[in-house]
């Protein structure tokens, strides 16, 4: 025991039918269901999504000690009006509340917000926080407004003055007869909208302006960030006329964020340690989700690149860290 996973998600198996084109839960049985976008199927899940004694046992199984249970983001309802997502917030962090009562102390719910309407999003984050979350999850954009739009930088503020942790999960991919086939807007589209939101906080100023005291995680590694770091300083320098508009180089603002190590190859997690630093990365599984990592820290146990002290850091001591809760041992 002591792995602190900061990324699973939850879909709870209440969920109303709220109508409008809302995602909506079918319940299949006892077990299973699915996730409908109006009367399309989009994804099945089990009870492992809403069923925190299943969910122990395979955090028991995995040797997690705490997990971080956060929406799933296709009921972040960003492309509603303020009213209508805060509405849907408010009822999946309601739930969520009554879901992680149950884990004897090991689930810590991450609430969500009407991200797009920052005034409301402000203020459910303190509803929230007041009933027992312990931090927010984002997705990476509202439609074409990326970190750095004005709202979305004042939220970012709010949870730097509240310290309060954000995990940022990207989300909302844009179909095309290309990546629609294969799974193509998850494997290749999700790396490029994180990758997309790391260059906004960056060229957008959002590091220079907000504090650093604002903790931030990404999902999935950084997506593809990590791997053209290279590509990103050199046009930096090269390309000043067009891309210096922060006021330092990239490379200054790698630790103002980490991430989680959802990348299942010991080389993709060394490449995260050598660019970002073993304090900057977070075990993190996707549970209960096929494109997750099980055993939870799998890649971690296989990296024996890692010292001791960087495999301890990994595992449960920057995360303890960034939600503020004693390690595990």
């Amino acid at each position: 025991m002591g792995t602190v996973d900061i990324h699973s998600h939850y879909v709870p198996s209440s969920w109303p039918d709220l109508g409008d084109g809302l995602p909506r839960l079918r319940v299949d049985s006892e077990r299973e269901a699915m996730i409908m976008i109006g009367t399309k199927e989009f994804r099945r899940v089990e009870d492992n999504a809403w069923n925190p004694h299943v969910r122990l046992a395979d955090m028991d199984a995995d040797g997690v000690s705490v997990q971080v249970v956060s929406p799933t983001p296709v009921f972040f309802a960003y492309e509603e009006t303020g009213d209508v997502a805060l509405h849907v917030a408010r009822i999946f962090n309601d739930i969520a509340l009554e879901i992680c009562a149950e884990g004897e102390g090991r689930l810590l719910p991450f609430c969500q917000v009407p991200l797009q309407d920052a005034d409301k999003a402000c203020a459910e984050l303190d509803r929230a926080m007041a009933n027992g979350h312990r931090g927010v999850e984002i997705g990476n954009h509202i439609g074409d407004r990326d970190l750095d739009d004005e709202g979305i930088v004042t939220f970012l503020q709010h949870c730097a003055d509240r310290n309060v942790p954000v995990f940022v999960h990207p989300w909302g991919m844009k179909k095309t007869p290309r990546n629609d086939r294969w799974m193509a807007q998850w494997l290749s589209g999700m790396p490029e909208e994180t990758h997309l939101s790391i260059l906004a906080l960056i060229l957008g100023g959002v590091f220079d302006r907000v504090p650093d005291t604002l903790r931030l995680c990404f999902a999935h590694g950084g997506g593809s960030f990590p791997y053209w770091m290279g590509r990103f300083e050199n046009a930096w320098h090269n390309r000043a006329d067009l891309i210096a508009t922060s006021e330092h180089p990239p490379s200054y603002y790698l630790n103002r964020f980490s991430v989680d190590s959802v990348v299942f190859r010991p080389e993709a997690l060394r490449l995260l340690v050598d660019t970002l630093g073993a304090d900057r990365v977070m075990v993190g599984s996707d549970y209960p989700y096929p494109l997750g990592e099980r055993p939870v820290g799998a890649v971690v146990d296989k990296s024996d690149f890692l010292s001791d002290r960087e495999r301890e850091q990994i595992l449960f001591r920057n995360a303890s860290t960034f939600l503020g809760i004693q390690p595990p041992i």
